[in-house]
C-alpha cells in the first residue's frame, strides 16, 4: 500500500509515500499539518503523474535544506514548493528515526490505495497546463519526462 524508499543522494534519509482516495477531512488535514500536528507533506495526486516526482522533488528539497538554501521554513513546505502548485502523504525521517506512517493512517479518513495507483488521480490536462507540456513535447517523450525536466530546472531558468 505504502512505497518507502531510501534516497540515493542521501541514503541516510527514508521516503515513505502513502497515497489515499476519497478523503473527506482533507481541510482538518491541512490544518493539523500547518500546526506540526502531521509531520510529513500532505499533496494533490491529481497533480502527479508518477511517485518519481515525489522523490525528485524530496531529493531536491533535502539538498537545499543541507545547503541552507530553501525558500520555504520546513522541509515538507519544500518538498510541495518543488513539486510546484497545489491527498497523498510523504514523509521523510533519518535512519533510525521513528516512521510515524501509523499515526498519519489513523488521522486520514479516506481509503488508503497502493502508491502506485497515482495516476489513476491524476488529472492529466491540468498537468498539462500547469506545467505548459506541449504537444511537441509528448512526440519525443512521455509526460512524466516533461514534468521532470522543469521540475529539475524550475530555480535555474
Amino acid at each position: 500500500m505504502h512505497l518507502t524508499q531510501q534516497l540515493e543522494l542521501f541514503p541516510e534519509y527514508t521516503v515513505t509515500q502513502l497515497l489515499f482516495k476519497d478523503v473527506k477531512n482533507a481541510a482538518d488535514l491541512r490544518k493539523k499539518a500547518i500546526s506540526g500536528e502531521i509531520i510529513g507533506a500532505l499533496i494533490n495526486p491529481s497533480m502527479v503523474v508518477d511517485p518519481f516526482q515525489v522523490l525528485l522533488a524530496t531529493n531536491k528539497a533535502l539538498h537545499l535544506q543541507k545547503a541552507g538554501k530553501m525558500k520555504t521554513r520546513s522541509l515538507f513546505s519544500e518538498i510541495i514548493f518543488n513539486l510546484s502548485p497545489t491527498n497523498n502523504v510523504v514523509l521523510v525521517h533519518a535512519d533510525g528515526e521513528r516512521n510515524n506512517m501509523d499515526d498519519i493512517q489513523s488521522k486520514v479518513d479516506g481509503q488508503q490505495i497502493p502508491v502506485h495507483r497515482v495516476s489513476s488521480l491524476s488529472n492529466i490536462a491540468k498537468i498539462k497546463k500547469l506545467y505548459k507540456v506541449t504537444p511537441q513535447e509528448e512526440l519525443c517523450g512521455s509526460l512524466l519526462d516533461a514534468v521532470v525536466c522543469r521540475m529539475a530546472t524550475k530555480d535555474v531558468l
